[in-house]
């Protein structure tokens, strides 16, 4: 965990709070340790989902298509 630690409320129906205790105790950890574990996972997922995004569109700016003796950038492709 980096930075300051906040506390947040959440509002869960009874059935969900037991199931998610019951998956707990089987793990040998805390209902706040499995959403802490969630939200983390999440955050970490946007960012490296944000980063591969900028990959992609770097590479896609860097690939060029030859068919022949005809050769097209990606713009080139996707013009109207």
């Amino acid at each position: 965990m980096c930075g300051e630690v906040k506390n947040i409320t959440l509002a869960v129906p009874d059935d969900t709070l037991r199931e998610v205790r019951k998956i707990a105790a089987e793990r040998e950890t805390t209902v706040n340790a499995l959403v802490r574990e969630y939200l983390e996972h999440l955050a970490a997922h946007k960012k490296r989902r944000a980063r591969l995004e900028l990959e992609i569109e770097a590479f896609a700016q860097r690939t060029r298509a030859e068919v022949g003796d005809i050769t097209w950038s990606r713009e080139d492709a996707h013009e109207r």
